[in-house]
This record gives structure tokens, C-alpha cells and sequence, in this order.
């Protein structure tokens, strides 16, 4: 990754790697390198570790740290750009992180600001300030209200937006069109990105957003949205979102649902050895796996 990249560069189909583990629960190196080799070949624009589909709370820091090394060699050379989230819920942690992250080559960062304990905003706002200031590689601050408790104004977001030209904004409120309409008037040169497995995709790219940040099992599907709606094929764009829609509606109902579908699939389809995740978890069913051989054949 010896491509340097702005904050406009961070657009597209930027997938959340997921992460392999073997049947006893351990990283799963080759299933690891092979879903990177594998999103490489997908037409994504980018990818990201750590993110939440990476299940970066179950993982060690000495595992961290290998699988950050191993991220940044096996995509060097790459079409795609490749970020790490920074989730330390320290400040100073935080800076570390995103300081070695940068030093390892990394093309950007992706940032989880801190909830737990319930930061005051003040804090919240000094923590995503000391990162940005931290690094001069493009970073992705991560609104995830549903998932951190954590309530961010649009004004506070266009505050750092303001203040920080590297700094690109990750919305995933549920819904997140209005709240990301308010944040671009307040802020009109921000670059946003939608996660939230591209539920609103289109409505997203509509409402002036520069890509999605979906999980990474079939990748392909987002990448034929997005090469529709950059090619003005609005019709299509919206026919393959709907067949994709319910799917990822019932999916998405929890996060832990999704981060196992996605794993069984990335199993099924031959990328991954297993589709273990590390407990707690969520146990599918028969219909859940009937479903998900319909989604293979039907969609990839």
C-alpha cells in the first residue's frame, strides 16, 4: 500500500473483513489471507479490519497486532485501500494505535469513538480531535448509535469536519438519509460512507454519500449497485437492491445474526475453512441456512 490517499479518494465498496477463526476458536491465518486475496478480485474500491463484522472485541492485542501486519503485506501492491479501526476506548491508547497503524503503511484508519461509561461529549469530541490530530492518513470517524449507546449531533460531526480536512464520516444511525442530509448542509465538503450492510445504499448515494461499508461475504452484489448508480443505471441499481433488500433486513436484526451469516457464507461459498465465530454468538437455524443457499444461488 505505497499509494498515498485523500480523504475524497475514500469512496465505493469498501467491505468489513471478516475474521476467520478454526473450528477451536483460533485465527485461522490462511483463511484470512485468502479472504483478502479473495475481496482483492471482487471490484470492491477498499476494505477495512477491525470494524464490528471484524469482531474486534473477542480478539487479543497480540492477535491484533499480527493480523494488522499481515492485512497491511497481503494488500500491498493491491487496487484497493486498505484502513484499520481504532477502538480503544483510551484516548492515549487510542493516539498509540493510530500512530503504529500509520507507521505499518496502512491507507487510512477508521475511528470508534468511545462510549463505554458513557464519555461526556466533550471527552468524545477531545478523543476523535487527538486521533485526527495523530495521523495525516485519511480517517473514517464511526457513528454507530445503535451499537455504542453514543449520540453524536450533526453539528458536532460538522464540527470536526470543519477542523479536519483528512477526517471522512462512517453514519450508520438507523435511519441514517435525514441525519446525513442535516451533517452535508452543515458540512457540504464531507465525505460520507454508510455501513448498516448497505440498507439504505441507494438512498445514501442519493443524499450525496461516497460509498458503503457492508460486511464482506458477498461483495460482489454491492459492487454491481454501485457500478449501476455510477453508470446512471438507476432502475437496475434499485431492481438488485431489492432482491438483495430482504435478506439483509432480517439479517441485520441483531449484529451478531449478521456477522454469523456472514461467515457461513463466506464457508459456503468456499473462501473461509469454517464459520466459527467466537462466543457469545448466534446459532442459525435450518431455515436460516435454507435461506442462505437461496441467497447464493439466486444472487452470486
Amino acid at each position: 500500500m505505497t499509494q498515498r490517499y485523500s480523504a475524497t479518494n475514500i469512496v465505493g465498496v469498501n467491505p468489513i473483513v471478516a475474521m476467520p477463526f478454526t473450528k477451536e476458536g483460533e485465527i485461522d491465518e490462511v483463511s484470512f489471507v485468502r479472504l483478502l486475496e479473495h475481496l482483492t478480485d471482487t471490484g470492491a474500491q477498499g476494505t477495512t479490519l477491525f470494524g464490528i463484522a471484524s469482531e474486534f472485541p473477542k480478539l487479543s492485542d497480540q492477535e491484533r497486532d499480527r493480523l494488522a501486519q499481515m492485512f497491511v503485506s497481503t494488500l500491498a501492491g493491491s487496487s484497493l485501500y486498505g484502513a484499520m479501526s481504532v477502538t480503544d476506548h483510551s484516548t492515549e491508547m487510542a493516539v498509540k494505535r493510530a500512530r503504529y497503524y500509520a507507521s505499518l503503511g496502512v491507507d487510512a484508519l477508521m475511528l470508534l469513538p468511545p462510549f463505554f461509561l458513557q464519555p461526556n461529549p466533550q471527552a468524545i469530541q477531545d478523543h476523535i480531535f487527538a486521533v485526527l490530530e495523530a495521523v495525516d492518513i485519511p480517517v473514517m470517524v464511526q457513528y454507530a448509535p445503535g451499537e455504542t449507546g453514543l449520540s453524536i449531533t450533526p453539528e458536532q460531526l460538522a464540527a470536526v469536519a470543519a477542523r479536519y480536512p483528512h477526517a471522512v464520516f462512517k453514519i450508520e444511525c438507523n435511519p441514517p438519509v435525514d441525519y446525513t442530509r442535516e451533517f452535508l448542509q452543515k458540512a457540504p465538503q464531507a465525505s460520507v460512507l454508510n455501513g448498516y450492510a448497505g440498507l439504505y445504499m441507494l438512498q445514501m448515494l442519493a443524499a450525496g454519500g461516497k460509498g458503503v461499508m457492508p460486511g464482506c461475504s458477498f461483495t460482489e452484489v454491492y459492487v454491481r449497485i454501485y457500478r449501476h448508480w455510477l453508470n446512471g443505471e438507476q432502475q437496475q441499481a434499485e431492481a438488485l437492491h431489492s432482491a438483495l433488500l430482504p435478506y439483509i433486513q432480517r439479517w441485520m436484526s441483531h449484529c451478531e445474526y449478521i456477522i454469523q451469516v456472514e461467515k457461513t457464507i463466506l464457508m459456503k461459498r468456499g473462501i473461509i475453512a469454517t464459520d466459527y465465530c467466537r462466543k457469545p454468538g448466534w446459532p442459525l437455524s435450518p431455515e436460516d441456512h435454507q435461506l442462505i443457499d437461496n441467497f447464493i444461488r439466486d444472487l452470486l
